[in-house]
């Protein structure tokens, strides 16, 4: 049986709610924010005004702090780097599908637990890219070594302190680029 709607004369009708004209417009290219998640997390964050900055966090835990602290300290970083940015429309996150150990294994699913809820919570895209996919884009081989993407993001003019946020460049780039994901 189909459903009927009823529709109140305009007199009896509550009062409409004021919409917006129309959705807000972004300036410039989307903010994205790329992450190589982990103990040693590597970032980069392109602003809607094309500016990239990029660096390493380390949340490490103390012998005087929960185990549950440094994903604590995680979701606030993420909530002040969204507020300095002046949002963030788009989040990457390296996809890594096998860890050397069940620790890492285990410290992962907590980033990405933590990550995907607070996208989810503040309703921005996010979007896991493959290992060998970033690697690829940035030294044409999906097997490259840890100094091969470093020298690769080197050729391309950035200075990133280690791995992580060479990884984190490299993935910001491939999300930015033209040949690469989406922007």
């Amino acid at each position: 049986m189909a459903l009927t709607t009823l529709i109140a004369p305009a007199t009896l009708a509550s009062p409409a709610i004021a919409l917006p004209a129309a959705p807000p417009v972004l300036v410039g290219t989307p903010a994205v924010l790329a992450l190589d998640l982990g103990t040693a997390t590597g970032w980069a964050l392109r602003t809607r005004d094309d500016h990239i900055t990029s660096g390493t966090l380390e949340f490490r835990n103390d012998r005087w702090q929960g185990g549950g602290m440094r994903f604590l300290r995680f979701r606030q970083w993420l909530t002040e780097t969204k507020h300095a940015a002046s949002d963030i429309d788009r989040v990457v996150y390296e996809q890594v599908r096998r860890h050397a150990g069940t620790d890492a294994a285990h410290a992962y699913g907590g980033w990405l637990a933590i990550l995907t809820a607070w996208c989810e919570h503040h309703g921005i895209a996010y979007e896991g890219v493959p290992v060998g996919t970033i690697k690829r884009f940035a030294t044409g081989r999906g097997n490259a070594d840890k100094a091969a993407v470093i020298a690769a993001i080197q050729a391309r003019g950035f200075h990133p302190a280690d791995d992580n946020e060479a990884d984190a460049l490299a993935l910001l780039l491939w999300a930015t680029s033209s040949t690469g994901g989406r922007a």
